[in-house]
């Protein structure tokens, strides 16, 4: 009997990885733009009920990628894919369902969806539901729920959970407020290279609110994000820079932060980082203006990479 189970488990097995083959092949394909070619593949696999088959078809549908753009069959795959458990299909239909794209609009149904999905564990899902229900969008607006989901993708190592869970601490939205636990999940987060989590850190040492106060580290937790866009960061840069904080002065630097963080924010905060700007240029020479200028053009046409 033994002989004869473990017979069978092979043939299994190899049917197992003959279709694993065939679902990688089809996801190359398209990964390399190739969608009539993919959607061709797919198809026979999601007809025979492979479930990552029936959730990528329903991507194509939805997108129009190598089908027709259609919801109805976007839902139709989602369906088969979410029925036998798998959760981003769990989770696109749900929001076909809030949407009300190739269904009647539904709340109760996307919610309905949206929890099966995060209930699995994927991180990603429990993160985007904590979304939701903080903004109240397809679900109630919920804090404390937002902050279950949240917590769930930040135990697993969820950045962008992570840096959410450090808001909710710092805000005391749906949690008793509390920098420290704040300062603690943006750390996790910012170890992992989240811009605004790093940003949020910088402040705090800038500040010493919840971290022992720390110019230096304050410097670096700022430039890390900085130096991936994060334009507060940048406009704070400018700012250490100028004030000889945690870095030799330095005003041409402290231009050139300012300069690039006045275009990315806009607004308020845009008009203030260029008045800081401009404060900046009085202390310097017109030699020391067109040097900074220059700075700024090479650290923006080099996405922050070129900032020295």
């Amino acid at each position: 009997m033994r002989r004869f189970i473990f017979a069978v488990f092979l043939v299994v097995a190899c049917a197992t990885v003959a279709a694993a083959d065939a679902i990688e092949d089809a996801e190359s394909t398209y990964n390399r733009g190739d969608y009539t070619k993919a959607a061709r593949l797919l198809r026979p696999l999601a007809d025979q009920g492979n479930a990552r088959a029936q959730f990528n078809l329903g991507v194509m549908y939805e997108r129009g990628q190598g089908v027709p753009q259609f919801d109805t069959e976007a839902v139709q795959w989602y369906r088969k894919a979410a029925e036998q458990g798998h959760a981003s299909a769990q989770f696109n239909l749900g929001m076909l369902y809030f949407n009300g794209q190739g269904v009647p609009q539904n709340a109760q149904e996307a919610e309905k969806w949206f929890r099966l999905a995060a209930k699995q564990g994927d991180a990603s899902v429990q993160f985007n539901l904590g979304v939701m229900y903080a903004k109240g969008q397809g679900v109630p607006q919920d804090v404390r729920e937002a902050v279950y989901w949240y917590r769930k993708a930040a135990e697993q190592g969820y950045s962008s959970a992570q840096f959410n869970l450090g808001l909710m601490y710092g805000k005391g939205q749906g949690i008793p407020q509390d920098a420290q636990e704040a300062a603690k999940w943006y750390r996790l987060a910012a170890d992992q290279g989240h811009a605004h989590a790093q940003s949020n850190l910088g402040v705090m040492y800038y500040t010493g609110h919840a971290v022992p106060q720390n110019d230096r580290e304050a410097f670096k937790w700022i430039r890390r994000a900085a130096e991936q866009g994060q334009a507060n960061a940048q406009s704070n840069l400018g700012l250490m820079y100028a004030k000889g904080r945690g870095v030799p002065q330095d005003v041409a630097r402290a231009y050139m932060w300012y300069s690039v963080a006045s275009e990315a924010l806009g607004g308020v905060d845009g008009r203030e980082a260029e008045k800081n700007r401009d404060l900046t240029a009085s202390q310097m020479t017109s030699a020391q203006i067109v040097k900074a200028q220059e700075m700024t053009r090479r650290c923006q046409q080099s996405k922050f990479k070129i900032c020295d």
